[in-house]
């Protein structure tokens, strides 16, 4: 079991069949329940969450708005979805506090020692605005968040694969979901489970990234808990 962990939820993961907006009760909850359970058995948690239910680049893009603003709004859509998923958790009775790479009078100010502090004391913690600065993903800011405050694995819960494929499982039959693979071998076939910014960080660094289906909640106390599900990515 894994003792300070990192989760990284997609922004669509709270936006559940988008019946209620981008950001829908039901799916909330359950992200939230998930994050309580790992917490429950004693592991020091934090989250990262993307902005895809409220903002995504590729619309942006058509909009004529250039990458700054683009990822600016994407920063203040992270924000937005942590402090909902705060406010759940609280709810379940959950400590949990939102830590900003932006000044947001409403949050408090991301600092790897204040993150420290917090999760000794038993807070979830999530990390909004990503990095605060435009042209890094929401993985680069997890990735980066995880080596500051000594997290010993990145949790990456995925929508509708098991783990990484040698190639994508919906159009080839024969791809081969690989059960363990190093960060080199990523960046050397390219595969698009993570910004690859991201995996160089990690090539040299003791975090276990454990990428796995998203759609069973156990999957997460599994993953978290060091159980052989999904793909862990190693470093080398």
């Amino acid at each position: 079991m894994y003792s300070r962990i990192l989760v990284k939820l997609s922004g669509e993961s709270l936006a559940g069949k988008g019946k209620e907006g981008i950001i829908e009760s039901e799916a909330l909850l359950n992200s939230a329940k998930v994050v309580k359970a790992i917490a429950d058995k004693g592991i020091q948690v934090t989250v990262v969450i993307g902005a895809g239910n409220i903002c995504r680049g590729s619309v942006i893009e058509k909009t004529g708005i250039d990458r700054v603003s683009g990822d600016y709004m994407g920063m203040l859509g992270t924000v937005i979805n942590c402090i909902a998923l705060k406010e759940a958790l609280v709810k379940l009775g959950q400590k949990a506090v939102v830590l900003s790479a932006v000044d947001v009078t409403f949050t408090e100010k991301y600092s790897p020692e204040l993150a420290d502090k917090y999760l000794k004391e038993n807070y979830v913690v999530m990390f909004g605005a990503g990095t605060g600065k435009p042209f890094f993903t929401t993985d680069t800011c997890a990735t980066l968040r995880a080596i500051e405050i000594g997290a010993n694995a990145i949790l990456i819960a995925k929508n509708g694969v098991d783990g990484i494929y040698s190639d994508d499982p919906r159009f080839n039959k024969d791809a081969k979901m690989y059960k363990e693979i190093k960060c080199s071998e990523i960046i050397a076939k390219d595969l698009k489970v993570m910004d690859l910014t991201a995996v160089e960080m990690l090539k040299d660094k003791d975090i276990d990234v454990r990428v796995f289906n998203a759609s069973k909640p156990e999957n997460f106390l599994k993953a978290a808990g060091g159980e052989d599900i999904g793909t862990t990515i190693k470093k080398g």
